[in-house]
């Protein structure tokens, strides 16, 4: 048996051997007494250049009020995601209007991160807020939209909304849904479902896509319809989206959509057999089965896919 007496020897020798720096440990005149100290020795051996340094101030404010290339506005906004400089604000905040779409997003990502000077009666959330709700300017207002999507605040959600389905611009509604979608949300009055009857294809579209991308969306049945939309693009998202959701009350609308005599496009005959495959829904499968003639190639091998998951 070992005695206690022994244990603790052995224990006091083990605690010499390691602040010697003996056995495996590194030889006394290389030793780093603390965790920061051994990281900086690991780093001692790599290019300055390529290590990240935090933005100071100074020099958010210089590339913010200067004609900056763009790349390296986004580096200097990126590193100095946590560095706090009310002087630096109003300078970003401009930014929110650039004619950038990445320039835009990283302005409003940076904004987002402020503790002081941008959420607040008056400021810059405010003031965007304001923007989209009365600016003139279409393209004021749909930069406005965008960035109240990046910023994510729920409070922005109904505003957003209402331009989605309300404003007189294309280009605003477009953005607005976009919005929505990057907020996760349908909107108070589902206004991503009302928007895909907007008289703008582009904004079907994306009213499809948020549609897929939002945690809930609550109007399926707003989708169907557009399987008869217009435009080519338009039916084949909505055939895809269908799909996706496995939507079995779609499955009429889909079969009509295999046939050539009936939809010229082989994009969306195909999107809607895979659709159908998705479904898995057996009053499919003759209708799928004669997409085995097609004349498109793809729409073939779409069709002997979706045929495995009819049987």
């Amino acid at each position: 048996m070992i005695s206690r007496s022994s244990t603790i020897a052995a224990l006091v020798a083990f605690a010499g051997v390691l602040v010697s720096g003996s056995g495996n440990a590194e030889p006394a005149g290389n030793f780093v007494p603390s965790v920061h100290g051994g990281r900086a020795a690991v780093y001692q051996q790599l290019l300055p250049n390529s290590l990240e340094r935090v933005t100071p101030a100074e020099r958010i404010r210089e590339v913010a009020n200067a004609n900056t290339a763009p790349t390296e506005l986004w580096q200097v906004l990126e590193h100095g995601e946590k560095v706090e400089c009310l002087g630096c604000i109003p300078a970003i905040s401009s930014l929110l209007y650039n004619s950038n779409a990445k320039t835009r997003e990283i302005s409003a990502w940076w904004l987002r991160r402020r503790i002081f000077g941008v959420f607040g009666p008056g400021q810059v959330y405010s003031q965007v807020l304001n923007t989209l709700k009365t600016d003139s300017s279409e393209v004021k207002r749909a930069y406005s939209a965008e960035a109240l999507g990046e910023f994510l605040l729920w409070n922005g959600v109904p505003v957003v909304a209402n331009a989605a389905v309300n404003d007189q611009s294309p280009m605003v509604r477009l953005s607005a849904v976009r919005a929505l979608e990057r907020m996760n949300s349908e909107g108070p009055g589902a206004e991503v479902a009302t928007a895909m009857s907007d008289s703008s294809a582009d904004v079907r579209l994306a009213a499809l896509h948020a549609a897929t991308r939002i945690n809930v969306f609550s109007r399926p049945d707003a989708i169907a319809p557009l399987l008869s939309d217009g435009t080519a693009d338009v039916r084949r998202r909505a055939a895809e989206v269908l799909g996706m959701m496995q939507s079995s009350d779609a499955v009429v609308g889909l079969i009509a959509l295999t046939d050539p005599a009936q939809e010229s496009d082989p994009s969306v005959r195909t999107s809607a057999i895979g659709a159908l495959g998705k479904i898995g829904d057996p009053t499919a499968r003759d209708a799928v089965e004669a997409s085995l003639a097609d004349s498109d190639p793809l729409v073939r091998s779409v069709a002997e896919i979706a045929l495995r998951r009819l049987y």
